[in-house]
């Protein structure tokens, strides 16, 4: 049998917006969606990948003569996908961090001994750790043992989820968690999947879910200009929280971070081209909600 394992791509430390306190935030690789407006496009894909970072490239191309797999272009981007084997000679070759791997396979164990570093920091601020992504429910069994190592030593767990779950293969482990943020983008059905590529039938259906059997969950909302901070969408939000019987929402302000990723690994994602959300807009949203009784934090 296959040692239980999961790809991932940082580790961020010291994090304090991911849940309450100091945290240690996990980021998993693999997406069921793909959000035009996506942050973390290296983690769409389940697959571990070499990145280029042509700023930092002197182009004496030891990499190319590391590579077993003639992968390395010398003229644009440096990697080919189609022929690399991710055997990471290149990577070794490279004496100045141009060619770095975006995601890589641990286990439970060899996870948690990382988090459980910090815990002095978790107590001494009521943090603790959180699943982030990519999405990282495509891991069940592995998030569950990760889950037990932390009950063990009462650290606090937070997951973070877009809501694709499936109900059955999570129904043994969100009890088990301390507070789940659940992401609510975009409520009309049509336009939620020319904006992600996929249905938020499941997702709103396990909204109510998680409201109707107490679960701690928290419902945030990304702002990215004329995609999900319009008045029909915000109206929606709204109208789809006071349907659950909830009165807070955290508001995630759009930040073009992510369109630098896309170069790095030659991504297919559209640069939108839009700038970061300005705070007096962030803010007229938040008077918004609050105005329809909905307490709002931004993030």
């Amino acid at each position: 049998m296959k040692p239980l394992s999961a790809p991932i791509f940082d580790i961020q430390r010291f994090s304090i917006h991911d849940g309450p306190g100091i945290r240690t935030t996990v980021f998993f690789k693999g997406c069921n969606l793909a959000c035009d407006w996506c942050q973390n496009p290296e983690s769409q894909s389940v697959t571990p990948l070499v990145s280029f970072y042509e700023n930092r490239c002197d182009q004496h191309f030891a990499c190319a003569r590391a590579c077993p797999e003639n992968a390395i272009s010398k003229d644009g981007f440096r990697i080919d996908y189609a022929r690399c084997s991710r055997c990471l000679q290149c990577i070794e070759a490279c004496p100045n961090g141009a060619l770095q791997l975006i995601g890589k396979s641990l286990g439970p164990a060899q996870l948690f001994e990382q988090l459980l570093a910090d815990k002095a920091y978790y107590e001494s601020s009521d943090g603790g750790v959180t699943f982030s992504g990519g999405e990282p429910t495509l891991y069940p069994a592995f998030i569950e043992r990760v889950l037990g190592f932390c009950e063990e030593h009462s650290i606090h767990t937070t997951l973070e989820t877009c809501g694709t779950f499936s109900q059955k293969r999570w129904t043994s482990i969100l009890p088990r968690l301390n507070l789940i943020y659940f992401d609510l983008k975009i409520i009309d059905a049509k336009r939620h999947k020319q904006a992600t590529g996929s249905s938020n039938r499941r997702i709103l259906e396990n909204a109510r879910y998680l409201t109707t059997n107490g679960y701690p969950v928290e419902f945030r909302l990304p702002l990215v200009p004329g995609l999900t901070d319009d008045p029909d969408n915000l109206e929606k939000t709204a109208d789809f929280l006071k349907a659950l019987g909830q009165s807070k929402i955290h508001l995630l302000g759009y930040h073009r971070m992510g369109e630098a990723k896309i170069d790095i690994i030659q991504g297919k994602q559209k640069k939108l081209g839009l700038q970061n959300y300005a705070a007096d807009k962030l803010a007229d949203v938040a008077q918004w909600f609050e105005q329809r009784s909905i307490a709002t934090a931004a993030t």
